[in-house]
């Protein structure tokens, strides 16, 4: 089995022992480099080419771009999750649309990490490999946002929040499963692959914070899937 190699980089030991330990229990995971700074992690990208980087998006010593940079030009296409303090960096989003890197809160849950990386490693959510194809996902989830139901936009909302899954279930009182069918129709709908792209656009597009923040009828909350 090819094991996924991956170039981690933050400013605090204890995050990278975390993320460290939460790779190791998966088999098809290899951590080829733990740097605590942005020059480090430069040369690690350069030299050790890895499948896919995981970085502090507030590494003091280098901007995001002198991370992308090298990144691209060693293996166009690498890509480069930004582990974030907050979803609500516009600098972060505004990349993540672009097609840039892949936006990761620091506060998901470790099955939201693991899925991230391995959808990246193997093409779902990697960038894409010229600036015209990247410009084309936000357009069509512009065009698509009408197309939500009441239902999908709070789960839009909730996913931008940082919610998972099961957190999102227990604040609408609906199963894990239901949940999943319809995030599958959310990203269908505005074509998208992965619930950090919906976090960017649902963040960065005013046209869906003003449909997410306008009031739903008081018994929304008890539908279910079949009643929609």
């Amino acid at each position: 089995m090819r094991r996924i190699r991956i170039v981690i980089a933050d400013r605090h030991p204890i995050v990278l022992q975390g993320i460290r330990s939460v790779l190791a229990m998966h088999r098809d995971f290899t951590v080829v480099a733990s740097c605590s700074d942005g020059a480090s992690c430069i040369e690690a990208i350069q030299f050790l080419v890895p499948d896919v980087a995981l970085v502090d998006a507030a590494l003091p010593d280098v901007s995001r771009q002198q991370i992308l940079a090298p990144a691209n030009a060693v293996n166009p296409g690498m890509p480069i999750i930004f582990f974030a303090g907050t979803t609500r960096d516009r600098d972060l989003q505004r990349l993540a649309l672009d097609g840039a890197c892949i936006v990761l809160p620091k506060d998901a849950i470790p099955e939201m990490l693991v899925a991230t990386l391995r959808e990246a490693a193997q093409g779902q959510t990697a960038v894409s490999p010229s600036a015209g194809q990247a410009s084309e996902e936000p357009r069509a989830g512009d065009q698509a946002l009408t197309q939500l139901t009441d239902r999908e936009r709070q789960i839009v909302r909730l996913v931008s929040e940082g919610l998972s899954n099961k957190a999102i279930g227990r604040r609408l009182n609906l199963a894990d499963g239901t949940i999943k069918v319809h995030l599958h129709h959310i990203f269908q709908k505005l074509d998208i692959s992965n619930r950090t792209l919906l976090a960017a656009l649902a963040i960065s597009r005013s046209e869906l914070h003003a449909a997410l923040r306008e009031p739903k009828p008081p018994d929304l909350l008890q539908q279910d899937l079949l009643g929609e």
